[in-house]
């Protein structure tokens, strides 16, 4: 796990998208989706597009932690 600024990532946390290298943008819309997601599309000058959805996921943390005088002792953290 990789901390930027008080975020943790895990490297494999992103995608590499080579084929994009050396390309021309033509045009770039951005779509707001009905839902909770948002859409890239980026239209190329060699006649390809490439398209990106972005959606918001819940997520669940907690923890079970030890109170009293001072700052509470984290017994173990939960993401899901």
């Amino acid at each position: 796990m990789i901390k930027v600024g008080g975020d943790e990532f895990m490297p494999e946390d992103y995608i590499d998208c080579p084929e994009m290298a050396g390309k021309t943008i033509q045009l770039l819309r951005i779509h707001r989706d009905i839902g909770e997601g948002t859409s890239v599309q980026i239209e190329l000058t060699d006649g390809t597009s490439f398209t990106c959805y972005v959606s918001v996921r819940p997520t669940v943390e907690a923890s079970l932690y030890k109170g009293g005088v001072g700052a509470p002792e984290t017994i173990r953290a939960y993401e899901l």
